[in-house]
């Protein structure tokens, strides 16, 4: 599937994003939720979805879309699977809104056709979750970051060993919105970072979570893991699978 940007301000042609290939998990149980989950820089939907299989969660649905491949910054323009531009794993670095929009709205459009009923979720590692973030973001402002409007509305938001992009603008578009601010305060979210983690470091994952408290978002967690590199283990995932059933009000029946 590709998605073509507009061109920004006239001076670059918008970019084509083709995304790869969209792996589905099928609920064991009575399907009550859906959630999108958002591999790192370099993986693909196929890996995250053989996890994502083994977990206690019978009535999810989980949909791993697989990221465009893309010049990256950060690699010195090599390119590999992303779902946005980077030169810096941390909210200080510069921001490709327009690749941000292009993945959030891959991601929105994958769960466009769900039924009312089905309870919507995002989620995501490293890069992953630094877009599961920035569309949290979107769903709170009630649109992209270019101003189009954002259709969903999502019951939980899970990042692991990510960042928040955008963060320096996010106070003033959602105080400058009354219709965002109850949106985030009400809007729970997750997120888990290792303490040893050497490519995305705790202290951003520990300053995104900061930067969203001090914006309204009111219902955040953020969990610390001690010795815990950029990947995930056990014990997280446990985590992870408690707080979900919870916030999306799963009753575990089969």
């Amino acid at each position: 599937m590709s998605f073509t940007t507009p061109s920004i301000g006239g001076s670059r042609v918008g970019r084509t994003f083709e995304f790869g290939r969209t792996h589905v998990v099928k609920p064991k149980g009575k399907h009550q939720a859906t959630i999108v989950w958002l591999h790192g820089l370099g993986d693909n939907g196929a890996s995250w979805s053989q996890i994502l299989e083994t977990l206690p969660l019978p009535n999810i649905k989980w949909i791993c879309p697989t990221a465009p491949t893309q010049p990256v910054a950060i690699f010195g323009g090599f390119p590999c699977t992303a779902w946005f531009d980077v030169g810096d794993l941390s909210e200080d670095g510069p921001d490709d809104v327009e690749g941000l929009d292009a993945s959030a709205a891959h991601a929105a459009q994958l769960l466009s056709t769900e039924p009312a009923d089905i309870k919507l979720g995002i989620g995501g590692f490293s890069m992953g979750a630094a877009t599961a973030l920035y569309s949290a973001t979107c769903c709170a402002q009630g649109k992209y970051g270019n101003g189009n409007p954002y259709p969903l509305n999502f019951a939980a938001v899970v990042g692991l060993s990510g960042w928040l992009p955008c963060s320096r603008s996010l106070k003033s578009k959602i105080e400058g919105s009354q219709e965002a601010a109850p949106r985030a305060a009400s809007l729970p979210l997750l997120l888990c970072h290792g303490k040893g983690d050497d490519v995305v470091l705790h202290k951003h994952g520990e300053r995104s979570a900061e930067a969203l408290k001090a914006t309204g978002f009111e219902n955040v967690v953020f969990k610390s893991y001690s010795g815990l590199g950029h990947y995930t283990v056990p014990e997280e995932m446990d985590e992870v699978c408690n707080w979900i059933s919870t916030k999306m009000g799963l009753d575990g029946s089969q």
